[in-house]
């Protein structure tokens, strides 16, 4: 017994509203996102070499005459002097770096409340970290000895760098953990700009004529013409 021709167009009609249900969903790229952030950000962790970072402090303290207040001034102009090419040039030597190499392994900083410098260096080598920060606090302070009489103030160095037992780079799970998280960012990004089915359908589905170019006319005015 073969269904009749009613019957099987019915049976198309009811696979198109299936495959819905088994389609994938809208909102796909939000887990892939996620998933493939955390998995660059599990890389990263396990294969970037590990970075330590030493932190070295020197302090300005003022002279008998000059406003206490003057120090805070000039710690922020020698925290400044850090990584001029003046005081690295002073300490490549003790730091086993030229300028330009010792430059991108010191960062300087400074705080509006203390006049206290905090000079750190970075390396692969947690020994060598420390070297090169102790090796600019070094030379800032031997640098800004030269001046003092004018200055009024002195730079005395505070405290050592020690070689970090621990790396300053990102771990693994921390990296993990920053990977999904910029993957989910990227993917609800591209949720928002993408746009919506529900849209594309109601533009597509726009009224026209008729086939041929003209609507067919009623069957009273069909008449009339005859």
């Amino acid at each position: 017994m073969t269904d009749s021709p009613a019957q099987q167009s019915a049976v198309p009609g009811r696979l198109r509203r299936l495959r819905p249900a088994f389609a994938r969903p809208s909102w796909w790229p939000l887990p892939a996102c996620v998933l493939l952030g955390a998995a660059c950000g599990f890389s990263y962790g396990m294969l970037a070499t590990p970075e330590y970072a030493a932190t070295g402090y020197a302090m300005v303290t003022a002279g008998k005459d000059v406003d206490p207040a003057a120090a805070l001034g000039y710690a922020q102009s020698y925290g400044r002097l850090a990584t001029s090419d003046a005081t690295l040039g002073y300490a490549k030597g003790a730091a086993g770096e030229p300028v330009r190499e010792l430059r991108t392994h010191v960062l300087s900083e400074t705080s509006p409340d203390s006049p206290m410098i905090a000079v750190t260096g970075t390396s692969h080598d947690p020994d060598r970290a420390a070297d090169i920060a102790n090796a600019v606090t070094e030379a800032l302070v031997v640098s800004s000895g030269h001046v003092s009489k004018e200055t009024g103030v002195k730079l005395i160095k505070f405290s050592h760098a020690v070689p970090p037992g621990d790396p300053a780079s990102p771990s693994v799970p921390l990296g993990t953990a920053v990977g999904a998280s910029a993957g989910g960012l990227a993917g609800g990004l591209v949720l928002l700009v993408r746009p919506r089915a529900g849209r594309r359908d109601s533009t597509a589905q726009v009224p026209g004529p008729a086939q041929g170019g003209v609507a067919a006319a009623p069957a009273g005015e069909r008449e009339l013409a005859r």
